[in-house]
This record gives C-alpha cells, structure tokens and sequence, in this order.
C-alpha cells in the first residue's frame, strides 16, 4: 500500500511539472517574438536601407503621419506606450517631436532611473546610429545633424557619434564641390554662349559692311558707266551735227543760185535762264546741254536735256529759258521748216547779279 500511494505521488508531481515547463516555454518564445519585433526586425530594415535601399513605404508614411505630441503633459506610462508604438512604426529618431527616442529620455528625465528607458536606449542605440547613417547617405543634413545631437543626448561619448559626424561633414564637402562644380560649368556654358554671341555679332557687321562695300563698288561703277555712255552719245550728236553743218551751207549755196533763202533758225530774244534759288544759296555753277526743235512758226518743242553739270541742278531752269525763247524758223528754198538745234546754256553767279 504504501509503495502504491508512493508511486501515484511520484507521477503525479512529473503531472504537475509538465505545465510549468509549458508555461516557461511559452515565456521564451514571446521574448523571441518580441525581440524580434522590436529589436531584430527594425534593425535589419535600417541595414538594409544603409547598405543602399531605402525605407519603405509604409514606414515613410508613417513618419510623415504622425504628428508632434505634448511630451510634457504626459505620464510615465504614457510616454513608454507612446515609445513602444514608435518602436513598432519604426519611428525610433523621426521625426520629430514624436519618435521613440525623444519619448524614452522624456521617461528618464521625468524618473532617472527607469530601467526599462535606458535599457531600451541602450540596446536601441547602434540600429538608430545606422538609420542616421542612411539619412546622411540621403544627403538630408539637418535632419541628419538633429538625430545626431538626438544620440548624443543618450550616450555623449560613443564614438559611433565622431565617426557619424565626420560623415556629415564629408559629404557636406563633397555636396558643396559638386554644386561648386556645377557653378563652374554653368558659367563657362555662359561664358562660351555669350563668346558665341559676340563673335556671331562681329560676323553679322563684318558682313554688313562688306555687302556696303561691295554696293558702293558697283553704284560707283554704274555711275561711271552713265557717264562714259552719255560722252558717247554727246560726241555722236557731235559728230551728227558736224556732218550736218556743211550739207546746209551746200544748201543755201543752191538756194541763192535759184534765188529762195535757206538759213538756220535763229533766236529773236535774249535767252536768259532764271538762277535755282537754291543753287545761288549753295553758289553751284553749272552748264545744261539741251537739243530741241524750232517749229515752222518760230515756237520750241521737244525740249531735251544732253548733258549738264552737275547733273539735275539746272535741268529745268534751262529746259524753261528755252522753252520761252523766241526764234525766227529755219528756211529752205524761202519757205518756213522746222529744225533741230543744240545750245549750250551756262550759268554763272557773276551773271546772275
């Protein structure tokens, strides 16, 4: 009997064991869990994003979502819930005003020697310097410096904050030689338009001024011409009239053989041309060659400008004087015809007095 009861005790407690050994099993695997949610898991995400990712979306979000908080009109309690929740966000530096880090030194200010805050900071602390590491990479500088100066609040002596910083200022520098680089291009980019633009320029009147050159070349050259052309044909009327001349004496002789008069025409009042005002204002001399026809009844037609100098200063006061000219008509065999002539009128200041 008794070694019966002995035995029923004895399984009876390995009974009783199985349950506690349950319970702590369950213990272990929740801590697991948890570090794994609070510790592990944020970890890796901010490993992974220093190595090259970036955060995610979701956590962005996040981030940019949750607005500051009033720390100071908080409890204990509330301040480690809200640190708990941010840690689960993954908003364990930012932004701030509402992360996890602000909350937890909050706690410790409040009651220094909370355990469960600077355990948590502590632990916390490397996989935070790693997330200040990406927003440096970021190239976000002050959000940078803030988590910074965040972290040193927590452990003012940790050397991972000297090498952070000197990663903030190296690339700081090299931030600041490429927008210096990028300076300089743009103002030889400027510089070589503005070259281009003044040396375009200078082609632009350069080619100007030849085209004027070569335009005056060829008026001065057409100028010439006219003139080499028109003492051409003054000397063919010239020589026309030369020829005419003894053919009319030869006329006249046979005329006064058969007893009829044969004469040029010849003018009856003084030809005595009216000065250009604005000649005698300038104190211009010239001459006008004019040809013209004396009409059977002594009147004159067909008045034409020869030649002149200068030219077109004294065409029509001539044309004029010669015009109101009276002539006594050619004859030929004793009756009236009408012929041709030339004059020359010439005006002179002396005479114009």
């Amino acid at each position: 009997m008794d070694t019966r009861k002995s035995r029923q005790a004895r399984s009876h407690a390995r009974g009783a064991i199985k349950p506690i050994t349950v319970a702590i099993l369950a213990i272990v695997a929740g801590l697991a869990v948890a570090s794994w949610i609070f510790i592990i898991k944020p970890h890796e995400d901010m490993v992974s994003g220093d190595v090259g990712g970036h955060p995610s979306t979701p956590v962005a979000q996040s981030q940019q979502a949750a607005p500051p908080v009033n720390v100071e009109a908080m409890s204990l309690n509330d301040l480690l819930a809200e640190a708990r929740k941010a840690m689960n966000e993954q908003r364990v530096l930012a932004p701030a005003g509402n992360n996890a880090f602000e909350f937890y030194l909050k706690v410790l200010q409040k009651q220094p020697g909370n355990q469960t805050a600077a355990d948590a900071l502590r632990e916390t602390f490397p996989f935070a310097a790693s997330n200040v590491e990406q927003v440096i990479n970021q190239r976000d500088f002050n959000e940078a410096g803030r988590e910074i100066d965040l972290l040193a609040k927590v452990d003012p002596t940790n050397y991972t904050l000297t090498i952070l910083r000197s990663k903030l200022d190296a690339q700081r520098k090299t931030l600041d030689e490429e927008q210096q680089k990028q300076l300089d291009q743009q103002r030889q980019q400027d510089l070589a338009a503005q070259q281009k633009a003044t040396a375009d320029q200078a082609a632009a009147a350069k080619a100007a001024a030849d085209k004027a050159a070569a335009d005056k070349v060829a008026q001065e050259q057409a100028v010439l011409a006219a003139q080499q052309k028109a003492k051409q044909e003054e000397a063919a009327r010239v020589a026309k009239t030369a020829a005419v001349t003894p053919a009319a004496s030869d006329n006249n002789t046979s005329a006064s053989a058969t007893g009829g008069e044969t004469r040029d025409a010849i003018p009856v009042s003084t030809i005595r041309p009216r000065y250009p005002a604005t000649a005698l204002r300038n104190s211009q001399e010239g001459w006008v060659n004019l040809q013209y026809t004396v009409n059977a009844d002594g009147s004159v037609s067909n008045v034409e400008v020869v030649n002149a100098e200068p030219r077109h200063v004294f065409d029509s006061a001539a044309v004029d004087a010669i015009r109101r000219a009276k002539f006594s008509p050619a004859m030929r065999d004793g009756a009236a015809i009408a012929s041709q002539q030339q004059k020359r009128i010439e005006f002179k200041l002396n005479n114009s007095q």
